[in-house]
């Protein structure tokens, strides 16, 4: 089969037999995929400032010490100092029960779906979505790197 030089390239074109809706419904889960990985990267910045918060106090804890307040100094010391973040959890674990957990359950779907409705296609909608809006002939709206219009 010879290959089209105008529009997507074979890999995101729809295989002959799958409807709009279905194209519709993977869109729909690709999108909601692409929000859960919104949320793991804010859950891993969580990871990180609470971790760096959690390093800043040893300052805080020398610098109450410095200044005369012990009994703060102790205090942030070993009741702030180290604590889990939820009950028997640091930042790592939540992260780590996210990826095992929710986070691989979700990718599992998306590529189960994909791979048995469209031969493990991503992101058709958007690419016939781009079809529909670019406009051929000109320079910026090509259909695929180094392609023609």
């Amino acid at each position: 089969m010879a290959q089209q030089l105008d529009g997507p390239d074979e890999r995101h074109r729809r295989p002959a037999g799958v409807s709009d809706a279905t194209v519709a419904a993977l869109g729909k889960l690709s999108e909601a995929l692409e929000c859960v990985e919104r949320a793991r990267g804010h859950l891993y910045s969580m990871h990180q400032l609470i971790g760096h918060a959690d390093l800043m106090l040893d300052d805080a804890v020398e610098q109450f010490r410095a200044a005369g307040h012990p009994r703060i100094a102790e205090r942030i010391g070993t009741e702030l100092r180290g604590r889990n973040v939820i009950a028997g959890r640091w930042t790592f674990q939540i992260v780590e029960d996210f990826d095992d957990g929710y986070h691989a359950l979700f990718r599992e779907l998306d590529r189960q779906a994909r791979d048995e409705l469209v031969g493990g296609r991503r992101h058709l909608y958007e690419a016939e979505m781009k079809e529909r809006r670019r406009s051929p002939g000109r320079p910026g709206h090509e259909a695929r790197p180094g392609g023609t219009n």
